[in-house]
């Protein structure tokens, strides 16, 4: 989930910028400092997107920087548990796979791709589904719900998002319009 948050900081803005337009370089000092960074509670700052007020800029003796207060609006990337989300499939391995989803990974284990049995085909670098033939590749689009979340440390390498697919409305794009697909024609074949 995305969220709006506002912010007070103090901005430091070096000399040789100060010709320039201060709202854009704040902006742009921010990103360059903030972008990235991970907050426990706040999550993943994905950008610093406006300016709401800028205080008068103080020079301290020895920098000859300006340093001002400011309030600003960031951006946050925050998965919730139990969260339904999209993504796409970056990297298969033995154990499961890794989905991007927005700027974090999460990862579906084999346990968790479906309710059939999964073998890992290391040639096609692709996981099958015994009965039902299903593949997920690489690149697949996929639709997960969140089910464990462990964002520790200061970057997005250190956390851990735990998915699963194994519900109805959930797995592959493909997966689920089959299922929907197949839902239609039933329910036309009843009437």
């Amino acid at each position: 989930m995305y969220y709006l948050t506002k912010i007070e900081d103090t901005v430091r803005i070096p000399p040789y910028r100060f010709e320039d337009p201060l709202e854009e370089v704040a902006i742009e000092t921010l990103n360059e400092t903030y972008n990235g960074l991970l907050d426990k509670k706040l999550g993943l700052l994905v950008s610093v997107n406006s300016v709401e007020n800028i205080g008068e800029g103080k020079v301290i003796m020895g920098d000859g920087a300006a340093y001002h207060e400011i309030t600003f609006n960031a951006i946050f990337f925050n998965p919730e548990l139990q969260e339904i989300i999209e993504g796409e499939v970056i990297e298969i391995a033995e154990f499961g796979a890794f989905v991007r989803i927005g700027p974090m990974d999460g990862l579906v284990h084999v346990s968790q791709v479906t309710d059939d049995y999964i073998n890992y085909d290391s040639k096609r670098g692709a996981l099958l589904a015994k009965e039902s033939k299903r593949t997920l590749e690489e690149g697949n689009k996929v639709k997960s719900r969140i089910v464990a979340i462990s964002l520790k440390g200061k970057s997005t390498k250190e956390t851990r998002i735990g998915l699963t697919m194994r519900q109805v409305g959930l797995g592959r794009l493909e997966w689920i319009e089959e299922e929907k697909n197949k839902s239609t024609t039933k329910s036309k074949s009843k009437k």
